[in-house]
């Protein structure tokens, strides 16, 4: 039997050509783990998908992958879907996948936590970035479906509740491919144009594929960047989605959100009745109060008489007078006695206290005290100051004498 001589390429294509022709290999399941995940700036993804024994290379075109509803991460356990041929350039047989479901959980399971884990990363549930409701909203817009019966429920329980209200319908598409960018364009249109005070978006019950618009990034960042306040109102109590986290406020159903949207009126009515009681009550009690007080007043001896007051008053002025009468003559006398002591101090001091002992001062002529016998020459004209007068004489003679001689 001759032997078949290939090139290389020729040989590729003919093992790609065997693999394509069985059945089996067009349209396979492969379960296992992803292993280098990558994404390439292309928008295909390539991966390897591996057990405990082997690997098998796989790649997932952009048409493809943009119908996942989850991020694949290495891993994730898996069932690739897909066939099975041989990369002629590289002769390698590869599993060119059309679908991946992740074991165990479905993928919008996992989108949804994925997506979660990631706003809430990013700062977009943090309750200081919520905005307060207001009180008394004038307008309140609501952005869901025209056609169910959810935005009919909300129209009449916000008329029952609060009537003066003005109610803006923004009809969107909430299910869908096209229902996250109407979703989105609506609550952008409403910011932009101020067209009511709160918001309202959310839809009636369904299963998770029915929800999912509100599990979509592109309705969560524009309900965090709206700078009107949103309530978001999707599917019944049990049911949680993206955009509950991301809103101000979350109202377990759309009938909810209309009552947390706006005040009862009735309640209202009577609370301010309420107050006119309260406030009337007390303006009765103020009254009798002060009509006690006046006949207490009224009963005073010094309204039929205000002599007492005045004598009263009199009485006290003559105390306060004796008091200060009081005060000054001890004063004065305090005063005296000092003066007296003060006087006999200076008294004592005195140079004509020491004249009266027997003493006198000399002065020369001009009346300065001489303190020295040096300061007279014979013939000098002194004073004499005494204690009762004075007398002039003049130097006959002068002696000088000695500290500690006999004076006599």
């Amino acid at each position: 039997m001759e032997r078949l001589t290939f090139t290389v390429s020729e040989l590729n294509n003919r093992i790609k050509g065997l693999l394509e022709l069985d059945p089996a290999l067009a349209d396979v399941c492969v379960r296992g783990e992803l292993s280098n995940y990558k994404i390439y700036p292309s928008g295909h993804h390539y991966f390897t998908l591996k057990d405990s024994e082997s690997s098998l290379s796989c790649v997932m075109f952009k048409s493809s992958a943009s119908r996942l509803r989850f991020r694949p991460e290495s891993g994730m356990q898996v069932t690739a879907f897909g066939r099975v041929s041989v990369f002629p350039r590289d002769g390698k047989y590869q599993l060119y996948c059309n679908a991946l479901v992740p074991e165990g959980t479905g993928d919008l399971q996992i989108a949804f936590e994925q997506l979660k884990e990631k706003l809430s990363r990013e700062g977009l549930f943090d309750e200081s970035h919520k905005k307060p409701l207001p009180r008394f909203p004038k307008r309140i817009g609501i952005i869901t479906s025209s056609a169910g019966a959810a935005v009919h429920d909300m129209i009449r329980i916000l008329g029952r509740r609060w009537p003066m209200a003005q109610v803006v319908l923004l009809p969107v598409r909430v299910q869908g491919a096209e229902a996250p960018p109407e979703i989105v364009g609506a609550i952008r249109y409403a910011n932009e144009f101020k067209v009511a005070d709160v918001l309202i978006t959310g839809r009636g019950g369904g299963s998770i594929e029915d929800l999912w618009a509100f599990n979509d990034e592109r309705v969560a960042r524009a309900i965090y960047a709206s700078e009107l306040p949103v309530i978001s109102a999707v599917g019944h109590e049990p049911d949680v989605t993206i955009a509950d986290y991301v809103a101000d406020r979350r109202a377990s159903t759309p009938s909810n959100a209309a009552e947390i949207a706006v005040p009862d009126w009735r309640e209202l009515r009577q609370t301010l009745q309420s107050c006119e009681i309260r406030a009337a009550q007390a303006m009765t009690g103020r009254l009798k109060r002060l009509s006690q007080r006046l006949d207490g007043i009224r009963s005073k001896r010094i309204l039929s008489d205000p002599s007492v007051h005045l004598e009263g008053r009199r009485i006290e002025l003559d105390r306060m007078r004796d008091r200060l009468l009081a005060a000054q003559e001890s004063r004065l006398a305090a005063g005296k006695q000092r003066y007296v002591g003060l006087a006999a101090s200076l008294d004592a001091m005195s140079p004509l206290r020491v004249l009266s002992r027997g003493y006198a001062v000399a002065s020369d002529g001009e009346g300065r005290v001489l303190k020295s016998v040096r300061e007279l020459s014979p013939g000098d004209r002194i004073g004499l100051r005494l204690a009762d007068g004075r007398a002039d004489c003049r130097v006959e003679r002068i002696r000088e004498e000695s500290e500690g001689e006999d004076n006599g």
